[in-house]
């Protein structure tokens, strides 16, 4: 009989159920994504997707469980952050999957949750991650049994960034892929601040000139290499600094943004300068149950003290170094 570890996301517009075999060989996603008609992501509406998709997704798990003859051992969920109606929609079925199969529960940090996963599908061991994503711009690395931030943004995140940006150029979020490609096919690059402190980022003044720069009729292309050659050129200052304090000898890109190959393309040459490992995961970048699945894998095979139900809430703004790992 296979053993199974199921976990739930619900920080944000992605909806999704992970297993995971006690054994960490099979490791599998079942996720939805919610999608605004305009705007960014309506927290309400979030959470109504979330509360319509759950069920459908959470029958294929069981049949898939089924099937193989399989048992769910503990159940774990994205405890944080995020938006709050979104994870208590993730929160309250976890708690109900875990009373009803009688297994432990866990809270995993969802930010957590992205490197671990990273790790696993890249095989790095001890790397300092950029995890760069619509919720997190931050550089950590695992220090004994919690993670150090090394540096993080002060104000936006780069996802954030992206997508503020190209909402405000007409386009529908997520826009990441758009402006990745509108910024391939052009040369042209006007300046826009850069501001980096110590190994700490701000991008708002950046998104403020954007959209100035916007009204004035530039054209979208030239916005979209200049926003990315200097907001990644700043992440890059800033892993370098990190690199010479942490003497990491591997480089992990992880989270939604990983997937931009300009990026990728710059981080490497970084780790080609101070003989570091480079690595990117060739999916599950974005928001999914597998990372959740894993993690509270980590938590179970490591004897973690589950969850009392009652204790189990859901913190929204909980922060990457407040987290104790059992591993």
């Amino acid at each position: 009989m296979v053993r199974y570890i199921l976990g739930i996301e619900s920080t944000a517009h992605t909806f999704g159920i992970g297993l995971v075999s006690s054994d960490g060989s099979e490791v599998l996603d079942f996720s939805h994504t919610y999608t605004p008609k305009i705007g960014g992501i309506h927290p309400r509406e979030a959470a109504e997707h979330h509360t319509k998709i759950a069920p459908i997704l959470l029958r294929r798990v069981i049949e898939y469980i089924t099937n193989r003859r399989g048992k769910i051992v503990a159940v774990g969920f994205a405890r944080g952050p995020g938006l709050g109606p979104c994870l208590r929609v993730g929160a309250t079925l976890a708690r109900a999957l875990a009373m009803r199969f009688l297994v432990p529960l866990y809270g995993v940090h969802h930010a957590i949750a992205h490197i671990e996963i990273a790790k696993k599908l890249t095989g790095l061991c001890n790397p300092l991650t950029i995890l760069v994503s619509g919720g997190h711009t931050v550089i950590a690395s695992k220090e004994g049994n919690r993670y150090r931030i090394w540096g993080e943004t002060l104000d936006i995140s780069l996802g954030n960034l992206i997508d503020m940006f190209m909402r405000a150029a007409g386009y529908p979020s997520p826009a990441g892929p758009l402006c990745e490609k509108l910024a391939r096919e052009t040369q042209e690059y006007i300046e826009i601040p850069y501001v980096v402190k110590g190994t700490d980022l701000s991008f708002s003044g950046i998104l403020s000139v954007l959209k100035e720069k916007l009204k004035q009729g530039i054209d979208i292309k030239i916005l979209c290499r200049s926003l990315q050659e200097t907001a990644f050129a700043m992440l890059c200052e800033v892993v370098e600094r990190a690199l010479a304090h942490s003497e990491k000898k591997e480089i992990l890109l992880c989270g939604g943004v990983a997937n931009n190959k300009r990026l990728q393309e710059m981080l490497k040459i970084v780790a080609e300068e101070y003989g570091a490992r480079f690595a990117v995961p060739n999916k599950w970048n974005g928001d999914n149950g597998a990372m959740i699945a894993y993690t509270t894998l980590l938590y179970y095979t490591n004897n973690a003290k589950p969850l009392k139900i009652e204790e189990s809430y859901v913190l929204p703004l909980w922060r990457l170094d407040q987290v104790i790992l059992p591993y």
